[in-house]
């Protein structure tokens, strides 16, 4: 059973404020499966549906999270696919596994894919349920929530209107007792992505002083260009953790830029996968997934 009572929720937050290691996003939804398996060495004549495309996908998130290498002291929570709350791992529900087993808090996706480009970004769609959503998902023991929008250019409006919607969907999180991760991820081939993170930085300060909501939220973006750019950011009072995502770039590279600012932590997903294959044998899945767990730890604490 899942401890949810006041005094375990209070741990899990402390773990999350103050805790060493990275953000596994293991969230692949229904667009970004097929390249994911792809990657994992599943193509689409692997599969015959949807359904078993869903089928193939959670054994590989599940050969990942049972991994003697996916433990948590060096991995912090796992961002997690709405659907996959329904499955097991290992023959435990999937939350339960991850706390109880491995010491690792769960994230959920939230959003539901992006609308049409607008003002240079892609905002969420709006979130049908949302209230709904989150209330069974504190209910199962889900620590957080993740909901991705999309920036494409340097454009002030379009630039508000994404953080001023992200503030908007933090606060029905916050009020539901989980802990919001906005990320307004900026495209690294934008270019003009140095200005878009000025933009993206005042924004985000902005918004996050008139949060309405009690709570702290954490804030996943794009590596920056500048070293140590998000640093007030991090010390925002209702920032409780700041994460980067690779967004494109290789894991050598993405390690190397995160190394050099501090307090920022992890939260890759093809960086953490790669090398990673459905014919591996176990030893050599574990074997290459450590290695990626470590050098991706090692850059979050330097």
């Amino acid at each position: 059973m899942f401890d949810n009572s006041t005094q375990a929720r209070a741990e899990r937050l402390h773990r999350f404020e103050t805790g060493a290691g990275f953000l596994a996003a293991l969230d692949q939804s229904g667009g970004s499966t097929p390249q994911a398996l792809s990657a994992y060495g599943i193509g689409p004549d692997d599969y015959a549906d949807e359904a078993e495309m869903f089928e193939l996908i959670h054994a590989a998130r599940s050969r990942v999270i049972a991994s003697r290498a996916f433990t948590g002291d060096r991995i912090l929570g796992a961002i997690l696919f709405g659907g996959t709350l329904d499955r097991r791992v290992e023959g435990l529900d999937v939350v339960d596994h991850l706390w109880n087993a491995k010491g690792v808090l769960t994230f959920l996706k939230i959003d539901v894919g992006l609308d049409e480009v607008r003002d240079g970004v892609r905002p969420m769609r709006e979130i049908p349920g949302l209230d709904a959503t989150l209330a069974d998902a504190a209910a199962r023991g889900v620590f957080g929530t993740k909901e991705r929008s999309f920036i494409l250019a340097a454009d002030p409006v379009g630039i508000e209107t994404a953080v001023t919607q992200q503030i908007r969907i933090a606060e029905h999180v916050l009020a539901a007792g989980l802990v919001p991760i906005l990320e307004p991820e900026i495209d690294i081939s934008a270019p003009d992505k140095t200005e878009a993170e000025e933009q993206l930085k005042e924004a985000l300060l902005r918004g996050l002083d008139r949060l309405s909501v009690p709570g702290r939220v954490a804030v996943k973006v794009t590596l920056p260009t500048i070293d140590g750019f998000y640093a007030d950011l991090m010390a925002h009072p209702r920032v409780a953790r700041v994460a980067a995502l690779s967004g494109g770039y290789r894991r050598d590279d993405a390690n190397a830029r995160l190394s050099r600012n501090p307090g920022m932590i992890a939260s890759f997903s093809r960086a953490l996968l790669d090398g990673l294959g459905a014919k591996q044998t176990d030893e050599e899945f574990d074997a290459t997934l450590d290695a990626s767990i470590a050098s991706i730890h090692r850059a979050s604490i330097a």
